[in-house]
Protein backbone atom coordinates (compact mmCIF):
# COMPACT_ATOMS: atom_id res chain seq x y z
CA UNK A 1 0.00 0.00 0.00
CA UNK A 2 1.24 3.34 -0.46
CA UNK A 3 0.77 5.84 1.96
CA UNK A 4 0.51 9.46 1.72
CA UNK A 5 1.00 12.01 4.68
CA UNK A 6 -1.69 13.59 6.22
CA UNK A 7 -4.96 12.10 7.12
CA UNK A 8 -8.34 13.44 6.02
CA UNK A 9 -9.25 17.38 7.13
CA UNK A 10 -12.16 17.77 9.32
CA UNK A 11 -15.13 18.85 7.23
CA UNK A 12 -18.86 17.92 6.23
CA UNK A 13 -18.05 14.23 4.96
CA UNK A 14 -15.77 13.92 7.94
CA UNK A 15 -16.54 9.92 8.33
CA UNK A 16 -17.28 8.91 4.98
CA UNK A 17 -15.10 6.53 2.70
CA UNK A 18 -14.58 6.79 -1.35
CA UNK A 19 -13.06 4.37 -2.71
CA UNK A 20 -11.55 4.93 -6.00
CA UNK A 21 -10.71 3.21 -9.58
CA UNK A 22 -10.16 6.29 -11.24
CA UNK A 23 -6.83 7.92 -12.84
CA UNK A 24 -5.60 10.32 -14.86
CA UNK A 25 -7.14 13.54 -14.15
CA UNK A 26 -10.91 14.04 -13.85
CA UNK A 27 -11.32 11.11 -10.94
CA UNK A 28 -8.09 12.06 -8.86
CA UNK A 29 -9.04 15.80 -9.07
CA UNK A 30 -12.94 14.64 -7.86
CA UNK A 31 -11.14 12.33 -5.18
CA UNK A 32 -8.87 15.48 -4.14
CA UNK A 33 -11.80 17.54 -3.69
CA UNK A 34 -13.86 14.90 -1.32
CA UNK A 35 -10.64 14.63 0.56
CA UNK A 36 -10.63 18.51 1.03
CA UNK A 37 -14.31 18.37 2.12
CA UNK A 38 -13.28 15.58 5.04
CA UNK A 39 -13.74 12.13 3.01
CA UNK A 40 -10.96 9.78 3.43
CA UNK A 41 -10.32 8.33 0.05
CA UNK A 42 -8.72 4.87 -0.83
CA UNK A 43 -7.25 5.20 -4.15
CA UNK A 44 -7.14 1.50 -5.92
CA UNK A 45 -4.49 1.77 -9.18
CA UNK A 46 -3.56 -0.90 -11.34
CA UNK A 47 0.29 -2.27 -11.03
CA UNK A 48 1.58 0.05 -13.83
CA UNK A 49 0.53 3.06 -11.62
CA UNK A 50 -1.70 5.91 -12.36
CA UNK A 51 -0.45 7.25 -15.99
CA UNK A 52 -0.72 10.67 -14.48
CA UNK A 53 1.96 9.92 -11.76
CA UNK A 54 4.51 9.03 -14.87
CA UNK A 55 3.10 12.33 -16.84
CA UNK A 56 3.31 14.66 -14.13
CA UNK A 57 4.83 13.47 -10.96
CA UNK A 58 4.48 16.52 -8.96
CA UNK A 59 0.38 17.45 -9.29
CA UNK A 60 0.02 12.92 -9.25
CA UNK A 61 1.71 13.58 -5.62
CA UNK A 62 -0.60 17.47 -5.07
CA UNK A 63 -4.01 15.33 -5.86
CA UNK A 64 -2.92 12.17 -4.00
CA UNK A 65 -2.09 13.81 -0.65
CA UNK A 66 -3.75 12.58 2.17
CA UNK A 67 -5.12 9.28 0.07
CA UNK A 68 -4.42 5.85 1.11
CA UNK A 69 -3.05 4.35 -2.31
CA UNK A 70 -3.11 0.07 -3.11
CA UNK A 71 -1.77 -0.92 -6.76
CA UNK A 72 -4.10 -4.07 -7.30
CA UNK A 73 -4.66 -6.67 -10.98
CA UNK A 74 -8.06 -6.95 -10.54
CA UNK A 75 -8.45 -9.54 -12.93
CA UNK A 76 -7.08 -11.25 -10.04
CA UNK A 77 -9.54 -13.05 -7.82
CA UNK A 78 -7.54 -11.86 -4.89
CA UNK A 79 -6.88 -8.14 -5.56
CA UNK A 80 -10.95 -8.36 -6.96
CA UNK A 81 -11.50 -9.91 -3.21
CA UNK A 82 -9.04 -6.69 -1.95
CA UNK A 83 -11.42 -4.14 -3.55
CA UNK A 84 -14.74 -6.07 -2.01
CA UNK A 85 -13.09 -5.49 1.23
CA UNK A 86 -12.53 -1.99 0.37
CA UNK A 87 -16.10 -1.36 -0.99
CA UNK A 88 -17.59 -3.00 2.44
CA UNK A 89 -18.95 -0.30 4.37
CA UNK A 90 -18.01 2.33 1.84
CA UNK A 91 -19.57 5.16 1.12
CA UNK A 92 -19.04 6.12 -2.37
CA UNK A 93 -17.37 4.41 -5.31
CA UNK A 94 -15.85 6.73 -8.22
CA UNK A 95 -14.31 5.61 -11.53
CA UNK A 96 -13.48 6.36 -14.44
CA UNK A 97 -13.65 3.65 -16.76
CA UNK A 98 -15.56 2.69 -19.71
CA UNK A 99 -18.49 1.45 -19.25
CA UNK A 100 -18.22 -2.21 -20.82
CA UNK A 101 -14.43 -2.44 -18.72
CA UNK A 102 -16.66 -2.21 -15.39
CA UNK A 103 -19.12 -4.50 -16.34
CA UNK A 104 -16.38 -6.29 -17.22
CA UNK A 105 -15.45 -6.47 -14.00
CA UNK A 106 -18.55 -6.95 -12.35
CA UNK A 107 -18.19 -3.56 -11.21
CA UNK A 108 -21.72 -1.92 -13.28
CA UNK A 109 -24.32 0.21 -11.04
CA UNK A 110 -26.74 -2.86 -11.16
CA UNK A 111 -24.11 -5.24 -9.72
CA UNK A 112 -23.27 -2.92 -7.47
CA UNK A 113 -26.33 -2.22 -6.04
CA UNK A 114 -26.89 -5.62 -5.66
CA UNK A 115 -23.53 -6.40 -3.15
CA UNK A 116 -23.69 -2.84 -1.43
CA UNK A 117 -27.30 -1.19 -1.51
CA UNK A 118 -26.06 1.95 0.30
CA UNK A 119 -23.19 2.25 -1.58
CA UNK A 120 -23.37 5.69 -3.76
CA UNK A 121 -21.43 5.41 -7.16
CA UNK A 122 -19.63 7.99 -9.28
CA UNK A 123 -18.96 7.01 -12.93
CA UNK A 124 -17.28 9.62 -14.63
CA UNK A 125 -17.47 8.31 -18.58
CA UNK A 126 -16.07 10.14 -21.92
CA UNK A 127 -19.58 9.98 -23.50
CA UNK A 128 -23.49 9.44 -21.83
CA UNK A 129 -24.68 6.08 -22.31
CA UNK A 130 -24.98 4.45 -24.91
CA UNK A 131 -21.88 5.81 -25.92
CA UNK A 132 -19.96 5.01 -23.17
CA UNK A 133 -17.34 3.03 -24.61
CA UNK A 134 -16.13 5.49 -26.98
CA UNK A 135 -13.16 7.07 -27.04
CA UNK A 136 -12.43 10.65 -26.42
CA UNK A 137 -9.75 12.63 -24.29
CA UNK A 138 -10.22 16.82 -22.65
CA UNK A 139 -9.05 17.79 -26.26
CA UNK A 140 -11.83 16.03 -28.35
CA UNK A 141 -14.42 17.30 -26.25
CA UNK A 142 -13.65 20.66 -26.29
CA UNK A 143 -12.94 20.29 -30.33
CA UNK A 144 -16.72 19.00 -30.34
CA UNK A 145 -18.09 22.00 -28.90
CA UNK A 146 -16.12 24.72 -30.54
CA UNK A 147 -13.58 25.64 -27.51
CA UNK A 148 -10.23 25.47 -29.50
CA UNK A 149 -8.67 28.09 -31.38
CA UNK A 150 -5.70 25.95 -33.63
CA UNK A 151 -3.04 26.16 -33.91
CA UNK A 152 -2.98 27.15 -30.34
CA UNK A 153 -2.76 23.99 -27.64
CA UNK A 154 -5.29 25.15 -24.67
CA UNK A 155 -3.55 26.16 -21.35
CA UNK A 156 -6.13 24.42 -19.17
CA UNK A 157 -7.40 20.65 -19.03
CA UNK A 158 -11.14 22.43 -19.37
CA UNK A 159 -13.41 19.28 -19.82
CA UNK A 160 -11.71 17.52 -17.10
CA UNK A 161 -11.65 19.75 -14.27
CA UNK A 162 -15.20 20.67 -15.01
CA UNK A 163 -15.73 16.95 -15.29
CA UNK A 164 -14.40 16.52 -11.92
CA UNK A 165 -16.31 19.73 -10.33
CA UNK A 166 -19.53 17.99 -11.60
CA UNK A 167 -18.92 14.22 -9.96
CA UNK A 168 -17.83 16.09 -7.05
CA UNK A 169 -21.34 17.58 -7.00
CA UNK A 170 -23.40 14.64 -8.48
CA UNK A 171 -21.53 12.87 -4.85
CA UNK A 172 -22.80 15.02 -2.71
CA UNK A 173 -26.15 15.24 -4.25
CA UNK A 174 -26.21 11.37 -3.83
CA UNK A 175 -24.98 11.26 -0.50
CA UNK A 176 -27.10 13.35 1.06
CA UNK A 177 -29.91 11.67 -0.63
CA UNK A 178 -29.16 9.06 1.02
CA UNK A 179 -29.27 10.31 4.03
CA UNK A 180 -32.55 11.70 3.50
CA UNK A 181 -33.75 8.37 2.36
CA UNK A 182 -35.58 9.99 -0.92
CA UNK A 183 -37.46 7.49 -2.06
CA UNK A 184 -36.63 5.35 0.14
CA UNK A 185 -33.46 4.34 -1.59
CA UNK A 186 -29.82 3.72 -0.36
CA UNK A 187 -26.98 4.42 -2.57
CA UNK A 188 -27.96 5.95 -5.70
CA UNK A 189 -25.74 5.84 -9.16
CA UNK A 190 -24.99 8.30 -11.74
CA UNK A 191 -23.05 8.96 -14.61
CA UNK A 192 -20.98 12.35 -15.46
CA UNK A 193 -20.03 12.76 -19.21
CA UNK A 194 -16.68 14.64 -20.25
CA UNK A 195 -18.70 15.72 -23.01
CA UNK A 196 -21.53 16.66 -21.39
CA UNK A 197 -19.31 19.03 -19.02
CA UNK A 198 -17.27 20.37 -22.18
CA UNK A 199 -21.11 21.04 -23.55
CA UNK A 200 -22.01 22.68 -20.28
CA UNK A 201 -18.61 25.35 -20.94
CA UNK A 202 -19.39 25.83 -24.31
CA UNK A 203 -23.18 27.65 -23.46
CA UNK A 204 -21.86 30.78 -23.55
CA UNK A 205 -20.33 30.68 -27.28
CA UNK A 206 -23.50 28.28 -28.30
CA UNK A 207 -25.78 31.28 -26.68
CA UNK A 208 -23.69 34.12 -28.41
CA UNK A 209 -22.81 36.36 -25.79
CA UNK A 210 -18.90 35.40 -26.24
CA UNK A 211 -18.99 35.00 -29.90
CA UNK A 212 -16.59 37.22 -31.82
CA UNK A 213 -17.87 40.85 -31.88
CA UNK A 214 -20.45 40.22 -29.22
CA UNK A 215 -21.10 41.74 -25.99
CA UNK A 216 -18.48 39.85 -23.81
CA UNK A 217 -16.65 38.75 -27.22
CA UNK A 218 -14.72 42.27 -28.03
CA UNK A 219 -18.18 44.08 -28.83
CA UNK A 220 -17.59 45.88 -25.85
CA UNK A 221 -14.56 48.14 -25.55
CA UNK A 222 -14.74 48.08 -21.45
CA UNK A 223 -14.46 44.02 -21.54
CA UNK A 224 -11.02 42.96 -23.53
CA UNK A 225 -7.96 42.66 -24.11
CA UNK A 226 -5.65 45.43 -24.86
CA UNK A 227 -1.87 45.91 -25.41
CA UNK A 228 0.66 47.58 -23.24
CA UNK A 229 3.83 48.38 -23.78
CA UNK A 230 5.23 45.48 -22.46
CA UNK A 231 2.23 42.82 -23.11
CA UNK A 232 -1.26 42.11 -22.54
CA UNK A 233 -3.80 43.60 -20.25
CA UNK A 234 -7.38 42.03 -19.59
CA UNK A 235 -9.79 44.44 -18.50
CA UNK A 236 -13.04 43.75 -17.09
CA UNK A 237 -15.11 46.68 -16.75
CA UNK A 238 -18.65 45.14 -17.18
CA UNK A 239 -20.90 47.00 -14.90
CA UNK A 240 -21.61 50.59 -15.96
CA UNK A 241 -20.14 52.15 -12.64
CA UNK A 242 -16.91 50.19 -13.27
CA UNK A 243 -16.93 51.30 -17.32
CA UNK A 244 -17.88 54.81 -15.99
CA UNK A 245 -15.11 55.30 -13.64
CA UNK A 246 -12.25 53.75 -15.85
CA UNK A 247 -13.40 56.59 -18.52
CA UNK A 248 -12.90 59.17 -15.97
CA UNK A 249 -9.79 58.00 -14.30
CA UNK A 250 -8.32 57.93 -17.85
CA UNK A 251 -9.51 61.19 -18.29
CA UNK A 252 -11.89 59.52 -21.64
CA UNK A 253 -15.16 60.89 -21.19
CA UNK A 254 -15.84 58.70 -24.29
CA UNK A 255 -13.55 56.14 -24.93
CA UNK A 256 -14.48 53.65 -27.65
CA UNK A 257 -11.94 50.53 -28.53
CA UNK A 258 -9.05 52.65 -30.10
CA UNK A 259 -9.13 55.44 -27.16
CA UNK A 260 -8.66 52.44 -24.40
CA UNK A 261 -5.92 51.22 -26.73
CA UNK A 262 -3.78 54.49 -27.37
CA UNK A 263 -3.85 54.68 -23.55
CA UNK A 264 -2.69 51.39 -21.89
CA UNK A 265 0.17 50.69 -24.56
CA UNK A 266 1.87 53.72 -23.36
CA UNK A 267 3.06 51.89 -20.07
CA UNK A 268 3.76 48.60 -18.91
CA UNK A 269 1.14 46.02 -18.03
CA UNK A 270 2.19 45.83 -14.58
CA UNK A 271 2.03 49.47 -13.85
CA UNK A 272 -1.53 49.28 -15.00
CA UNK A 273 -2.53 46.58 -12.88
CA UNK A 274 -1.17 48.50 -9.80
CA UNK A 275 -3.06 51.88 -11.20
CA UNK A 276 -6.25 49.85 -11.59
CA UNK A 277 -5.82 48.37 -8.03
CA UNK A 278 -5.38 51.27 -6.15
CA UNK A 279 -9.23 52.71 -8.11
CA UNK A 280 -10.75 49.22 -6.93
CA UNK A 281 -11.38 48.14 -11.14
CA UNK A 282 -10.96 45.23 -12.66
CA UNK A 283 -7.95 45.35 -14.53
CA UNK A 284 -5.04 42.45 -14.78
CA UNK A 285 -1.82 41.75 -16.51
CA UNK A 286 -1.63 38.52 -18.77
CA UNK A 287 0.49 36.04 -16.84
CA UNK A 288 2.76 33.20 -18.66
CA UNK A 289 1.90 30.87 -16.12
CA UNK A 290 0.24 30.83 -12.57
CA UNK A 291 1.81 31.20 -9.30
CA UNK A 292 4.15 28.68 -8.17
CA UNK A 293 1.84 28.24 -4.62
CA UNK A 294 -2.01 28.51 -6.04
CA UNK A 295 -4.62 29.59 -3.42
CA UNK A 296 -5.84 26.60 -1.76
CA UNK A 297 -2.75 23.84 -2.85
CA UNK A 298 -1.73 21.83 -0.60
CA UNK A 299 2.20 21.62 -0.25
CA UNK A 300 2.61 19.21 2.86
CA UNK A 301 4.96 16.97 2.15
CA UNK A 302 4.46 13.49 1.40
CA UNK A 303 5.69 9.98 2.41
CA UNK A 304 5.39 6.52 0.57
CA UNK A 305 5.91 3.11 1.00
CA UNK A 306 4.87 0.66 -1.63
CA UNK A 307 2.95 -3.01 -1.32
CA UNK A 308 1.71 -4.91 -4.18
Amino acid sequence: MTEVSGGAPPGPLAGLRVVTLAVNVPGPAAAARLRAFGASVVKVEPLSGDPLMHQNPAWYRALSTGQEAVRLNLKQPEDFSRLEGYLTGADLFLSSSRTGALARLSLGSDELRRKYPRLCGVAITGFPSPRGDEPGHDLTYLADHGLLTPPEMPRSLLADLAGAERAVSEALALLLGRERGVDGRGGGHVEVSLSEAAAYLAEPLRYGITAPGAHLGGGFAGYGLYRASDGWLAVAALEPHFWEKLRKELGLEDAGREELEEVFRQKTAAHWESWAAERDLPVAALKEAPPASAPGTDHRTTTMTEEI
